[in-house]
């Protein structure tokens, strides 16, 4: 059996691409199971999506706590110690990232020692799709990982998404797109040991009563800890030569996220600014434009 975890941001389309898979390896003649898990948060926020595939029936209920691989649509969740996408991966287990990194630089920059994939897939549907919507990449990239068939993969494309997409033009966009994902990427073959690898995160918690595991929170809130700035597709950029000083983008910023330097000028806090670019449609003179962001060189572009 191959087991698989998806790690993506609220509206990456994490649960649709573990949705996709499962259809075409049953289109392929498997067994699959696909479900998504959610956390309490909203869009942006971290998700898990989990994919069973076998020849035999599958048994096994829950969430998939050691997988084979990994799929990790947002490289900055590497980062992220609530996420942890690495724990619990066999070893010999395969980790694909969505990063302009090369597999050796990810490694590197991210201290993983397992087998891993990249490819930048938000290049390649704002490229080819027009948006930073990676459901059917990530499905595409999965597939091509879990060794599922390239009919089965439209099957499950056109099944899938139709009932989400209307427009057939943006349905031939996302299958056009997967089908280029898939076939970049070169064939592996997963072999992974049932001991999953070192310094690894799982834990097994014992059985107790409701009344002695039912969770207590004491502790005060995490919330200005937590930086939400890696949630970022695009950030927002000034031109002080154009910026009349207004003050829209400053009213405007749903999260209190851009302020003023000593000049008077706006500038953004792009520890927390989550990029939605309200700022950029509300500024009267268009002195914001929007740059591709690219978290592991992010600190190359800060102004």
């Amino acid at each position: 059996m191959l087991r698989l975890r998806f790690h993506g941001r609220g509206g990456q389309g994490a649960k649709v691409a573990s949705r996709v898979l499962g259809t075409a390896a049953f289109l392929d003649g498997y067994n699959a199971q696909d479900f998504p898990l959610y956390g309490a948060e909203r869009r942006g926020a971290p998700i898990t999506a989990f994919t069973r595939i076998s020849r035999d029936d599958i048994m096994e209920r829950g969430l998939v706590s050691d997988p084979d691989i990994v799929i990790v649509m947002d490289e900055t969740l590497l980062s992220d110690p609530q996420a942890m996408p690495l724990s619990g991966l066999k070893k010999g287990g395969i980790v694909f990232v969505n990063t302009p990194l090369s597999p050796l630089e990810t490694k590197e920059e991210y201290g993983i020692e397992d087998h891993v994939i990249t490819l930048d897939i938000t290049k390649v549907s704002l490229d080819m799709i027009g948006k930073s919507v990676l459901s059917s990449l990530a499905a595409g990239v999965a597939s091509r990982i879990a060794g599922i068939g390239e009919e089965a993969l439209k099957g499950a494309l056109e099944k899938e998404l139709s009932g989400i997409i209307s427009d057939r033009d943006l349905l031939g966009k996302n299958t056009e797109a997967a089908l280029y994902c898939y076939n970049t990427l070169v064939p592996v073959q997963v072999k992974t040991a049932e001991t999953i690898r070192e310094k690894e995160n799982v834990i097994t918690l014992p059985f107790e009563t409701a009344r002695v595991s039912s969770p207590a929170i004491n502790a005060t809130g995490n919330t200005p800890l937590r930086r939400t700035g890696n949630w970022r597709v695009f950030r927002p950029v000034w031109n002080y030569d154009i910026c009349t000083r207004c003050m829209t983008c400053v009213s405007r910023c749903p999260e209190g996220c851009i302020r003023l330097n000593e000049d008077g000028y706006p500038y953004a806090d792009y520890d927390n600014c989550k990029g939605c670019l309200v700022c950029a449609e509300e500024c009267p003179v268009k002195a914001i434009t929007k740059v591709r962001e690219i978290h592991s060189r992010s600190e190359e572009g800060d102004q």
